[in-house]
């Protein structure tokens, strides 16, 4: 049975290749979006954690087609050649104060999604710790930079305080929960938090 699940997802891939994408985690958005309907056509997107780049990919291709634009930071550099068109892009910390003034100019933002993982220990309470404290930071990205009724996607690891993380994000939004897309390896503890429409008062008390 594990075998199967992993030729699964080594199928995935081989998809990503095939359709042009740095790597397999574009089909958890992809189920993620049919999902919950996170970005709409025209949207503005602030992808935090972005490379490789196969979400920024995705939604520049699939979901905004030339409509809407995509900001996308990460402390690596995308692997996306050329870039598409809608993409602005920043190498950088996404919470340190250079890049958070550059994501205020070019805000604010119909949806942020994170893909971004922290570095891994192979110690599994040090990575959920981790893990938490990133999914918190860019929770308070969202609070300072989504539009009143915007979007969230972030990836936290499964663990004892990931709960906590998932009450934080229900004080924001009017309907929160998690969700694990079937793109994740099946021995992965990976799941991600959605949080749909910021309450508006968020913004308002800024």
């Amino acid at each position: 049975m594990a075998t199967s699940k992993r030729n699964t997802a080594d199928s995935y891939t081989l998809r990503a290749r095939k359709e042009g994408y740095p790597a397999r985690s574009v089909y958890k958005l992809e189920e993620i979006q049919k999902v919950f309907r996170i970005i709409r056509p025209g949207a503005k997107v602030l992808d935090v954690g972005a490379a490789p780049g196969s979400w920024t990919l995705y939604v520049h291709r699939e979901i905004l087609k030339g409509k809407g634009s995509i900001v996308a930071v990460d402390l690596n550099p995308l692997s996306l050649n050329p870039l598409p068109p809608s993409v602005m892009e920043f190498t950088g910390d996404a919470f340190s104060e250079d890049i958070r003034s550059l994501l205020v100019v070019n805000g604010p933002y119909d949806a942020i999604i994170s893909d971004a993982a922290p570095m891994t220990t192979g110690n599994r309470m040090v990575d959920v710790a981790r893990s938490e404290n990133l999914a918190e930071s860019v929770l308070s990205l969202a609070r300072e930079h989504l539009k009143p009724h915007g979007n969230l996607v972030i990836k936290i690891f499964q663990g004892g305080g990931h709960n906590a993380v998932l009450a934080d994000v229900k004080k924001y939004f009017i309907k929160s929960k998690t969700f694990k897309p079937a793109a994740c390896r099946s021995d992965s503890f990976e799941t991600y938090i959605i949080g749909l429409d910021l309450k508006k008062e968020v913004m308002e008390k800024g």
